[in-house]
């Protein structure tokens, strides 16, 4: 069995580092490139860098502060938001990430997925999904899923949660894989946040549904919330932030708990 994967996510405003709850009410936390430095000495498989509000501010991400990280650390390093071209993807690995994720672009131009992935190789193009519980009776076919709270589906929403698209994540989740994506990025928006547990039934039911790995988003309070994504949710990888940015647990508490427990992962060198 491959290694499950610990990776902390950097929500970055105005080149710092922030946090809030159900992606609102955000709160600084510090710098991208100091915080990866520290996640990297814990023994952090990878880091996801993304800029929350390029998309919707329609500006271009920051290549300074990208560059900036990238210079600091060595582990994998994902990097999101205002990417909407080939180009864009090609400035951003150059500017030194190891992997691009794509969301509002892949949704408004679908096809930006396959040509990036022809250029830059599938496994350095990631689509990071934000999903949001929908309890109303669907208007048409929606992959409907029984949950403990009642019947529901999951819509996907884009320009870092603020634009709900009326799309399916199931289906969605499946085209992308089509198109060339190398990993899914899944963000509960319902538990982003919040701590009390990931969306395991939509952790679940993407990772059945595809055959890419799937990196859990949304709602770590702590270890034993990030042994049921792994376990019960099927994840490949977990994401946290809150409780890495303040201290509550390192990256190294983590998965010493979880190879207590059994789960294969990356424990760093001695």
């Amino acid at each position: 069995m491959l290694a499950k994967r610990i990776i902390p996510c950097l929500d970055v405003e105005n080149g710092k580092v922030v946090k809030g709850i159900r992606f609102k009410n955000l709160r600084v936390e510090g710098d991208p490139a100091e915080l990866s430095y520290t996640y990297e000495q814990q023994g952090a498989d990878e880091v996801v860098f993304l800029d929350i509000t390029a998309s919707h501010e329609k500006r271009e991400i920051f290549l300074d502060v990208v560059g900036r990280t990238a210079d600091t650390i060595f582990i994998p390093f994902t990097v999101g938001g205002g990417i909407r071209s080939v180009k864009d993807v090609g400035r951003v690995l150059l500017a030194g990430a190891d992997k691009v994720a794509l969301n509002t672009t892949a949704i408004r131009r679908p096809e930006a997925i396959k040509e990036c992935s022809e250029k830059f190789g599938s496994q350095c193009i990631v689509v990071s999904i934000d999903a949001k519980r929908n309890y109303e009776k669907p208007h048409s076919r929606r992959n409907i899923v029984d949950t403990p709270e009642g019947k529901c589906w999951w819509n996907v929403y884009i320009e870092g949660g603020r634009v709900p698209v009326r799309l399916d994540a199931v289906s969605w989740a499946r085209r992308v894989e089509k198109l060339g994506a190398g990993e899914i990025l899944l963000t509960s928006m319902d538990r982003d946040g919040t701590r009390v547990g990931y969306d395991i039934e939509l952790t679940r039911t993407i990772v059945e549904n595809v055959n890419i790995p799937v990196i859990a988003s949304g709602g770590a309070g702590g270890p034993d919330e990030i042994l049921e994504v792994l376990t019960r949710g099927n994840a490949d990888a977990a994401l946290a932030a809150s409780i890495f940015h303040e201290s509550q647990y390192t990256v190294n508490q983590v998965k010493q708990f979880l190879n207590d427990k059994g789960v294969p992962v990356r424990l760093p060198s001695r």
